[in-house]
This record gives C-alpha cells, sequence and structure tokens, in this order.
C-alpha cells in the first residue's frame, strides 16, 4: 500500500493488454465514501479525443510502475465502451451499462466501501452471484465528483478562512482518499496541511466551500506536511494525535 497524490498520477499511460490506450487526466470519487470509483483517461487521437472511464476494478496486479498503470482490458473492450458524457452528472444507470460492459461487479452493492469487500481486488475476486441491482430497480443518485473540479474548494475553520484544496492523498490498495491537501500559504507562508474527509463538518457543493469545526490556530499548529518526503504511520500517528482522532487504520474494518 502506498499514499498517491492525485496530480502525481495526472498523465500517467494507461497500458491496456495490447497497446497503450491514453492518459490518466482526472479521477472521479465517491463523496459518500470518499473512494476513487473511476479513473478518467484521455484517448487521445487513438479514440478521436474521447474520454473513457477506467474502474480500479479493471487493474492488473501488479499494477504500478513508473509513468504507467496497467488495466486488464483489451483496446477494443474500451473502444467498444458505452459513451458517457463527463459534462454531465454520470448517473447509476450509467454505471451499470459502463461495469456490465466490462463484465465487472457493482461496488454499491454491500456493507463495505468495495461491495461486502475492503478494496477492489477483493471484490473482483469474491464468487460472482446474482446482483441486487435489477434494470427496473429505482436507482440512487450517485454522489461522484472529479478531484480536479473539487481542487480549488475554499476550507474554513471555525473562527475564518484557512486555504483551498490544492490536491488529494489516497491509498492506492483500497483506493480510499485519506487526506485533503490544504494549501494555507496565502495565511501562513510556505504551509500545507493535510485534512482527513471524515474531520470535514460539511461541504458547500454550489459555493464550492468546505466546512471544518477547528479552528485557525490548530490547524496552524497541525504537523507540516513535506510533498518531498513519503507519509510514514509515525506521522500519521502525530497528526491524528494532534486533532484528537483515532487512526483510521485502527477504527476501519
Amino acid at each position: 500500500m502506498r499514499l498517491r497524490r492525485t496530480k502525481d498520477i495526472t498523465e500517467y499511460t494507461i497500458g491496456a493488454i495490447d497497446t497503450d490506450i491514453g492518459s490518466v487526466c482526472d479521477f472521479y470519487f465517491d463523496d459518500q465514501q470518499w473512494t476513487i470509483r473511476y479513473i478518467v483517461v484521455a484517448t487521445g487521437i487513438i479514440f478521436s479525443g474521447r474520454k473513457v472511464l477506467i474502474s480500479p476494478l479493471a487493474l492488473r496486479h501488479p499494477a504500478w510502475s513508473p509513468l504507467h498503470i496497467y488495466v486488464n482490458l483489451t483496446r477494443n473492450q474500451v473502444h467498444n465502451s458505452p459513451g458517457i458524457d463527463l459534462h454531465k452528472p454520470v448517473s447509476r444507470q450509467h454505471e451499470m451499462e459502463h461495469l456490465g460492459h466490462y463484465e465487472l461487479p457493482y461496488y454499491w452493492e454491500g456493507a463495505s466501501v468495495w461491495g461486502s469487500w475492503p478494496h477492489p481486488q477483493a471484490l473482483l475476486n469474491a464468487p460472482r452471484t446474482g446482483s441486487k441491482t435489477g434494470p427496473k430497480d429505482v436507482l440512487p443518485d450517485t454522489h461522484l465528483r472529479s478531484t480536479h473540479e473539487v481542487s480549488g474548494y475554499h476550507v474554513k475553520a471555525t473562527d475564518g478562512e484557512i486555504g483551498h484544496v490544492e490536491d488529494f492523498l489516497f491509498d492506492d490498495e483500497t483506493w480510499a482518499i485519506r487526506y485533503a491537501i490544504v494549501d494555507t500559504r496565502n495565511f501562513w507562508p510556505g504551509k500545507r496541511v493535510l485534512l482527513r474527509p471524515q474531520w470535514i463538518e460539511s461541504i458547500d457543493w454550489a459555493e464550492r466551500k468546505i466546512q471544518t469545526n477547528m479552528t485557525r490556530a490548530l490547524i496552524e499548529k497541525s504537523p507540516d506536511w513535506d510533498p518531498e518526503s513519503p507519509i510514514n504511520r509515525e506521522y500519521e500517528l502525530h497528526l491524528h494525535q494532534h486533532y484528537g482522532y483515532a487512526p483510521y487504520w485502527t477504527v476501519e474494518k
């Protein structure tokens, strides 16, 4: 497991079984589970500039190498995938068509983050049973957000604004977003801090504002985050202790 910054992955090449199919340009995450559900891939001239969604369920294992992410898909599978208009919200019906095309299980069927499992590989390897979601079911709204779009949201403490979301750090095994990277340099020179999405009190999606229940002073005194240094458990433990929260790896099942 490794924590990766989404902007570091942008422009990584997606390698299918038989050819490269494009490069990463964005991610869609679930704003309730705070988990990345799709990689947005710009195909360039390969598919006439079309953008396509690739689920973490489609990744090969191992999937990562320098500047590449490898998937268990062919060029034709991607070329023939259902079209999705990324200028509009992605509906659950679109997701069903998309995952059905690739013969991938539905991630929303179960009590855990990926069905009944903690990460996509476990869901993919689990015995297949009949889907609980039928074509005539009343489908819930999706809660998919673009990491690119949410970057730039203003972040407020209880006593005033503290900065804006610069990026996200996600776990490349579970694809859970572990931290929002908050740039406070308009207020405290040279300072970037990390906040867990679960520590956010509310989000005004229309106004592009994130409200925390923390004071500016508490955030100002939080451990510095150095983008050049890998995050280790010692740093994460110190961060959680500073804010008075139990570490996520001790409370998640």
